[in-house]
């Protein structure tokens, strides 16, 4: 078995420019991304990462590529287009400081091309977003699944999909439920399949969307309390943690996966266990990494957690 510090995290996701608005006024800018923002916080805590993906030829494609690599991200998988602009995404805040976005992407003739990382068994790779369903980079993506899952790699799967591409559910709907296959680990919100599918009670997603693809289902709910459902009939519920003022809720769901995966390596938990399935004091630590993450994200305009709160985590991995 791979040694505990030695395992790393793949993430394959999409790389943007996130300019932050409040009271229509802009108020930050800074490289994101969801999957993005996961992968930076786990390097920044001290897992080994490496990332795939793709950015323009242009200012903020140096700036998104020098991010990843600031905060010890493989990033030679990052595919750079020579001539597209890198895409943007718009993020307005309203009271309670939840956003609503908008993107603007420039690249006509996707094709990502990128080399497969080393996967070693119990190495876990983070996928989700519109980028994991796209039909144009489809095939890639699905021949990297594929390599992850016959090189023993967890799979884990956010879902995260926007009300943005609503009208393209159809379209994509197989794609949806190929990724739900090949993942060992779901983990949605209640807006993602009331989008996907009008349902939002995280009983009937799991009966009628996930159990046939995967016992293992995550469903978080904004501010009401995080649903477990998993193998054996285990079913719990956690309440959300907050750590004091909330200030943007942008990467929230990102930092909840960043956590939950931080506690696979923490907790040492192996592919091999999670397909015999979990304890629930397992499930309790791996979703209790996932809510220290999330809280500490929600406390600034930050997409991913800040090198202080990275530095404490590195620590407890080395313990």
């Amino acid at each position: 078995m791979h040694t505990l510090m030695a395992r790393k995290v793949i993430g394959i996701g999409e790389t943007v420019l996130d300019i932050i608005f409040k009271d229509n006024k802009p108020v930050g800018a800074m490289p994101g991304g969801s999957v993005f923002n996961s992968i930076i916080s786990l390097g920044r805590s001290g897992v080994k990462c490496a990332f795939i993906s793709e950015t323009g030829n242009d200012r903020v494609g140096r700036t998104i590529l020098d991010c990843l690599k600031e905060n010890g991200v493989d990033a030679t998988s990052v595919y750079v287009y020579p001539d597209s602009k890198s895409p943007l995404s718009l993020a307005f805040l309203n009271e309670q400081n939840d956003a609503e976005y908008i993107f603007y992407k420039d690249h006509p003739n996707d094709r990502l091309e990128f080399t497969f990382p080393d996967i070693k068994p119990d190495d876990i790779v983070l996928f989700g977003s519109y980028y994991a369903v796209n039909p144009v980079i489809r095939p890639q993506v699905v021949g990297f699944l594929d390599y992850a899952r016959q090189h023993g790699a967890i799979l884990y799967y956010d879902v995260n999909f926007r009300a943005s591409h609503k009208n393209e559910v159809l379209k994509l709907t197989s794609n949806i439920l190929e990724n739900l296959e090949y993942a060992d680990i779901v983990r949605g919100s209640t807006e993602d399949f009331e989008v996907m599918f009008r349902k939002s009670d995280p009983d009937v997603i799991y009966r009628t969307q996930i159990a046939f693809y995967t016992k293992r289902f995550i469903c978080t709910q904004g501010a009401k309390p995080v649903e477990l459902r998993a193998e054996n009939g285990l079913k719990k519920s956690y309440a959300v943690q907050t750590g004091g003022e909330t200030v943007s809720t942008i990467g929230a769901g990102d930092n909840f996966n960043a956590g939950f995966v931080f506690g696979l390596i923490r907790y040492g938990i192996t592919r091999q266990q999670i397909e015999q399935g979990l304890t629930e004091q397992q499930w309790d630590q791996l979703i209790g990494c996932a809510q220290l993450f999330s809280a500490e994200v929600c406390r600034s305009l930050n997409n991913s957690v800040s090198p202080e709160f990275g530095k404490r985590m590195a620590e407890k991995l080395s313990l």
